[in-house]
């Protein structure tokens, strides 16, 4: 697994490459001060995921999620201080697959490298209420992401439900008595009919289609 490093501090960016490079499926391939040079070392190094600070000088972690999304197939994992962030949110529309706070612990920060870059994502609660709070604020779905929804199957539909509650996959197979397998299968489907990069893309989707409405289960 290829991993690139941004952050603007020193010792948060030595710290997080020296941990994540002690692991033998691991290997940090650059580092990054800031986000115009986390975009120009994700072009050029193609890694597999970006471990991105959220908040950096010149381009934020926000604006060089969005780049390194648009630009290259590098999952992103922001990392913050507080996850009440409203950068958090914002990174995610952007299309990080998750976050981290600063403060994890290393045992933490190798399982959540290894978990986005194979697809999973990672939303806190509170970062989910966020996502909440800002459809209500709206007040109504965007129609053209509701009517991309009649590209899914009735199971797949159900499957995206799940996803947007926080389910794992053996949750939803339970739920919807098949196999885990089959709803891998529904995931798959559901995140390239779309066009999704990860789960975490999902749950903004299924959000702010309306699929899933604030205050139901």
């Amino acid at each position: 697994m290829r991993v690139l490093v941004a952050d603007d501090q020193d010792l948060f960016r030595g710290g997080f490459a020296m941990i994540l490079g002690a692991h033998e499926d691991i290997s940090v391939v650059g580092e990054a001060s800031d986000g115009a040079e986390a975009i120009a070392k994700a072009v050029e190094l193609a890694p597999d995921l970006v471990l991105m600070d959220i908040r950096m000088p010149n381009v934020d972690g926000v604006a060089a999620t969005a780049e390194i999304c648009r630009r290259t197939s590098a999952k992103v994992l922001v990392l913050t201080m507080y996850d009440v962030d409203d950068y958090v949110y914002d990174a995610l529309r952007a299309g990080a697959s998750g976050f981290l706070l600063k403060d994890v612990r290393r045992d933490d920060l190798v399982r959540a490298v290894r978990l986005v870059a194979a697809g999973e994502s990672l939303l806190a609660p509170s970062v989910t209420r966020r996502l909440i709070e800002d459809v209500v604020r709206r007040g109504s779905p965007r129609p053209s992401l509701r009517r991309r929804l009649a590209e899914l199957t009735d199971r797949e539909v159900d499957t995206l439900r799940g996803l947007a509650r926080g389910l794992s996959n053996s949750e939803i197979a339970a739920e919807l008595v098949v196999s885990e397998h089959t709803v891998k299968t529904h995931v798959s489907n559901v995140l390239t009919k779309l066009h999704l990069r990860d789960r975490a893309q999902a749950v903004v989707f299924a959000y702010e289609s309306g699929l899933v409405v604030a205050g139901t289960d």
